[in-house]
């Protein structure tokens, strides 16, 4: 059974930065991407960002500039790391791994509050 597991949330002003992790129970090189999604209350899940296994990255348009998505093979970690947050970036952020024929995995979520 693959696991994710997040962390690194919590509440930040904003203006402020915040570092999510999300490390998985194997060899990230086995998914063909990895993410992180995002989902407020009263809205659908939206991606925030992916990357690929050759390292190649997509954003969403509302945190482009301000969020940059890493990953560490050595760890079997992923990042996001998140800068000049915004009230509107609160919500539970959701990391998602997809493999080769396979639905995607998802971890637990950790929140992400942005408020003063």
């Amino acid at each position: 059974q693959v696991q994710l597991v997040e962390s690194g949330g919590g509440l930040v002003q904003p203006g402020g930065s915040l570092l999510l992790s999300c490390a998985a129970s194997i060899n990230i090189f086995s998914f063909v991407r990895m993410g992180w999604y995002r989902q407020a209350p009263g809205k659908q899940r939206e991606l925030v960002a992916l990357i690929t296994r050759d390292n190649s990255t997509n954003y969403g348009d509302s945190v482009k500039g301000r969020f940059t998505i890493s990953r560490d093979n050595g760890k079997n970690t992923v990042y996001l790391q998140m800068n000049s947050l915004k009230p509107e970036d609160t919500a539970v952020y959701y990391c998602s791994a997809v493999r080769p024929s396979n639905s995607p995995t998802w971890g637990q979520g950790t929140q992400v509050s942005v408020s003063s």
